[in-house]
This record gives structure tokens, C-alpha cells and sequence, in this order.
């Protein structure tokens, strides 16, 4: 690499790019070899510039690669550095380093701000978040010239060892929306984020306005070129508040009161509809019972269908029979009621016939006159002596 510094400052002077390439040597601490990924790098897509095929030419390509690369880089560098942290607090330090506020500010003191091209008539875009993403692109292109591990030296000797102090950074709490979120749900607090109506900084970028409301209470309010910066504003004011205004917390508090106190009461009566249409098998059983026809309380089945079949004998013996024909209920009454079996009534049948053939012995005719017959006149000894 020194060796193809020296040589990149021989040349320097018959570059067509020369001052680009002088002022990425102060940037980066090495000169480029494909200054064309660097030139990329420094484009805003507010500009609309075609390249050779017709298409249009922006950094946002080396803007995804380089945030991809500075994961890697930052999440070694933070593991080697912070020997005995849990998980978490490496990811915590992490994501302080790369996030958009941090690389914003971090490419305005190196001066890579002032490379970046773009359309200064269109304010769609704020100029911290516009150099934290070429800041990005920045590091993608590094990437394509020189590799992985020049990247690392990059940011090793040029960013975290001069302009970011790790161990400040990775301490510093800046995640003020978190805390306030779970000092809210420790004490059962509703808190939600009011969106304002957009204002204008005096450049004319739009700004997003957020105000924290607390149980209805509003507290602090902040503003951002971007809904997340806006709501960590707001909280942070916020916790401020709370913090140093007791009257604050207190009426905070008490309009939590009310409003569990409220929860627990029921605001209306239930609605006043049957019972039958809120459990379907109910209305089912009315629809059977419909069918069926009406019996008393716990009387059972079988009796009512008893009931019936009589009833039903009842109508038809009521009915008079037509022409010589009668009814076959009367019929079934006069034949005599004969249960027996077949062949005991040809046993019975037979012993009828053999007791009609015997003698029947005979019986003394009576005679209905009331004298008594001459046979049987008793007439006593001494009557007949004297005779």
C-alpha cells in the first residue's frame, strides 16, 4: 500500500480527477485506484445522471453494500473490544456506531459532506442523513477497490482510534423511546406518539413533529427529519419532565387512576335479548318441540303416544258405518277372544267331544205340585193294624 501511494502521487498531477483524488486521500488515508466507485459514491439520487447504458446513477446500490460491510467490520471490532459483554450489549454498541445519526455526524467532521453531488433546488432529503448514506456508499466502494480488509484498516486507524471514542459510544444511553417505553409498561402506563402536522426548517427540508401524550397528558414534543428522530426527541423531553417536575408525575398518575377505575365498571347494561336466540341448541329444542305435540311436565313419551292411539279408537268408533258392512272394530268384538294356541284348541276340541259321547247319569224327575206322590206317603204301624 505504500508503495502504490507513492506511485498514485507521482501521477496525481496528470489525472483529469486530481482534486477528487487529493481530497479522498485526506478522506481515506490511501489514494483510490478505480476512482469511478468513489464518483458513484458521492451521488445523490436527487440528481438525475444516466450513465452509459441510459440508465439512471445513484450511490444507493453502494449505500445497501457498505451498510452489509460495516455490520461485519463494527460487530468484529466491538466483539474484540469488549471482552467479558453479554450479547446484548454488543448489539446495543453496535447499533449505536452505525445508525444514521452517528455516520451523519461522523462524515460532516471529516469533510465527505462537501464531495457529495446533488440537487441543491430539491429539499427531499436532509444533509446529515444524505452524508451518513454516502458515508455508507463510501465504504461499499472501498470495498470494490481494495477489499475486506482495507475497509477494516479504514475504519480502525481513520474512525474508531481518531473521530469515535468506542467506549463513550457503546455507554452512552441514546435509545430514549425504549426507556420510556418500559418505564410505562413497569407502571402500567398508556402512552402513545401524537403525529403533528409537517413544518419547514429554514431551508425548506420538511420536518416531522411528534408529541408524547401520557393518559391523555401531553408532554414532550419533538422534531426530526424523520419520524424516529422525532419520537426520540419527544421522549427524551418527555422523561425530562417527569423527572424534574414531580406535579407531572403525580397528575400522570392520578389520571391513571381514574381511568382503571373506570375500566372496572361497566358502562351499560347487557342487551335484554331471549335466551333461545343466543344458544343455538335451545332454539333447536323449540323447533323440536314445536313438532312434537304437547304433554305435560315431566310426563314421559310413552304415555302420550298411548293417549294418542286411544284417542284415535275413540274417533273411529263415534263413526257409523255405511250400508251393511260393519265397522271391523265391531267385528273384532263379537269373534270370542281366543288366545290359545292352534293346536291346544284342537286338544280342547277332541276332549269336548269324547264328554259329549259319554252317559250322562239320570237325575230324578221333580214335580213343581205341592202334594207329595202316593209313593212316598209314610203311613205309621198302628194306623195299618187297625185297618
Amino acid at each position: 500500500m505504500y508503495f502504490r501511494n507513492i506511485i498514485s502521487k507521482i501521477k496525481l498531477p496528470f489525472r483529469k480527477d486530481k482534486e477528487l483524488y487529493r481530497r479522498l486521500y485526506i478522506i481515506l488515508g490511501f489514494y483510490p485506484k478505480n476512482i469511478s466507485y468513489y464518483r458513484q459514491a458521492l451521488l445523490h439520487k436527487s440528481l438525475s445522471v444516466k450513465n452509459k447504458n441510459g440508465k439512471f446513477q445513484n450511490n444507493e446500490r453502494l449505500e445497501f453494500l457498505g451498510d452489509a460491510i460495516l455490520d461485519a467490520i463494527v460487530g468484529d471490532i466491538v466483539y474484540h473490544h469488549f471482552e467479558n459483554k453479554s450479547e446484548g450489549f454488543l448489539t446495543n454498541a453496535r447499533s449505536k456506531i452505525v445508525q444514521r445519526e452517528t455516520l451523519g455526524k461522523l462524515a460532516v467532521e471529516m469533510g465527505l459532506d462537501k464531495l457529495i453531488r446533488y440537487n441543491q433546488h430539491q429539499n427531499n432529503s436532509h444533509n446529515s442523513y444524505m452524508a451518513g448514506n454516502a458515508f455508507e456508499a463510501l465504504v461499499g466502494a472501498i470495498y470494490l477497490d481494495y477489499g475486506y480488509d482495507q475497509c477494516m484498516r479504514f475504519m480502525e486507524r481513520r474512525i474508531l482510534n481518531h473521530i469515535i471514542d468506542i467506549d463513550k459510544v457503546a455507554y452512552k444511553e441514546v435509545n430514549f423511546k425504549s426507556k420510556l417505553l418500559e418505564w410505562s409498561q413497569k407502571n402500567r402506563i398508556k402512552v402513545t406518539y401524537k403525529d403533528l402536522p409537517q413544518q419547514t426548517d429554514k431551508n425548506g427540508a420538511s420536518q416531522f413533529n411528534t408529541v408524547v401524550v401520557i393518559e391523555g397528558i401531553e408532554c414532550g414534543q419533538g422534531k426530526g427529519y424523520s419520524k424516529k428522530e422525532s419520537q426520540q426527541l419527544a421522549s427524551k423531553e418527555t422523561l425530562y419532565m417527569l423527572k424534574k417536575h414531580k406535579e407531572i408525575e403525580e397528575s400522570v398518575f392520578l389520571a391513571k387512576s381514574k381511568r382503571t377505575a373506570m375500566e372496572e365498571q361497566p358502562e351499560a347494561l347487557l342487551p335484554d335479548i331471549p335466551e333461545h336466540l343466543l344458544n343455538p341448541s335451545q332454539s333447536a329444542d323449540r323447533k323440536s318441540a314445536k313438532k312434537e305435540p304437547r304433554r305435560e311436565q315431566n310426563e314421559p313419551k310413552e304415555q302420550v303416544k298411548v293417549k294418542e292411539q286411544n284417542k284415535a279408537k275413540e274417533q273411529k268408533e263415534h263413526k257409523k258405518p255405511t250400508g251393511n258392512r260393519k265397522p271391523k272394530e265391531q267385528n273384532e268384538q263379537m269373534k270370542p277372544a281366543d288366545n290359545r294356541k292352534p293346536k291346544e284348541q284342537n286338544e280342547q276340541k277332541a276332549v269336548d267331544n269324547d264328554t259329549d259321547n259319554e252317559v250322562k247319569p239320570t237325575k230324578p224327575m221333580r214335580h213343581r205340585c205341592h202334594h207329595k206322590p202316593a209313593s212316598t206317603l209314610s203311613v205309621s204301624p198302628d194306623k195299618t193294624e187297625n185297618n
